[in-house]
């Protein structure tokens, strides 16, 4: 598993991200980081793993059979004793297979959502992943272990980046599976029919469930740059097409920016948290606005 965190994980980008914490804007079923205690009670909690004590854990906690063999407190950590529950949603899509600056739109979706899964875990919370394309696709429960990074990576490379966008079916698919309050981000390009997603994120938001989108977009789809006869090819099935851009680029851009505004507006309109990216922005620097953007 080493060479996938490799791949996913820049250790320089780990570095400079260093203490970061996401928080949730609310609790979700717990108290603040530094204290994940579990509202659950008896046999039903699942237990994950050991930690060290330290001062302000539960004392009845403790395995003395540990001390006994370490002459060390341990004590024990449940699947439920976490502060969030957060699910990642990632479009592995045709059209998330286009990259103009050296990395695709998939690649990097893929190197954000292990920087995230990192952060959460390191910090104690749960992580769950669903990736999709036309349809729903793997789906990770959560879990906080630590080893359960491992799990995460596996399941970023089952994204294929092929098949039609169906952001609305995994939502669906998602929100039949949230039991419990959480945190769902969602990493896509947004090419899909944006009106019906936006109702499913809305009511999911009306459900106290927390909603972000990141909108991961290249740079070249924005702005059409492309010079002179151009044969553009559909990712998802749609077939070639030969086109000089000078002919339609005022429109194209127009189109578009209409089409990205209509998602940002629909986001603040619902209380979801929307971040525009564009594959040429630091990994770090999307993290660090989103949680700037929460802890406000």
């Amino acid at each position: 598993m080493s060479n996938l965190r490799d791949k996913y994980l820049d250790p320089a980008t780990l570095t400079r991200m260093g203490g970061l914490l996401i928080r949730a804007r609310a609790l979700v079923e717990g108290a603040i980081a530094g204290m994940h205690r579990s509202p659950h009670k008896g046999s039903s909690v699942e237990f994950a793993e050991y930690k060290e004590y330290t001062p302000g854990d539960e004392i009845k906690h403790i395995d003395w059979k540990a001390f006994g063999r370490f002459d060390k407190y341990y004590v024990k950590q449940f699947e439920d004793e976490t502060n969030l529950r957060a699910y990642l949603v990632l479009d592995g899509s045709g059209s998330m297979d286009f990259g103009s600056e050296g990395i695709t739109k998939l690649d990097y979706a893929r190197t954000l959502a292990a920087s995230m899964a990192y952060l959460l875990l390191r910090q104690g919370d749960a992580v769950s992943a669903m990736v999709f394309d036309d349809k729903p696709g793997l789906f990770l429960p959560p879990s906080s272990k630590t080893s359960h990074l491992d799990d995460v990576l596996q399941v970023l490379e089952t994204m294929p980046g092929k098949g039609r966008t169906d952001i609305a079916a995994a939502l669906q698919s998602m929100a039949e599976r949230v039991r419990r309050r959480g945190m769902m981000l969602i990493v896509s390009d947004m090419l899909d029919d944006a009106p019906k997603v936006m109702n499913i994120a809305k009511v999911m938001r009306k459900r106290r469930q927390e909603v972000a989108i990141f909108h991961i977009l290249d740079p070249a789809e924005l702005e059409l740059p492309y010079e002179g006869l151009t044969i553009f090819e559909g990712l998802e099935g749609e077939g070639e097409l030969l086109v000089d851009p000078d002919d339609i680029r005022d429109r194209y851009r127009e189109e578009m920016r209409t089409h990205v505004q209509g998602i940002e507006r629909d986001c603040r309109e619902g209380d979801i948290e929307y971040f525009r990216v564009l594959t040429t922005q630091p990994i770090e620097q999307v993290i660090m606005d989103f949680i700037v953007g929460r802890l406000r």
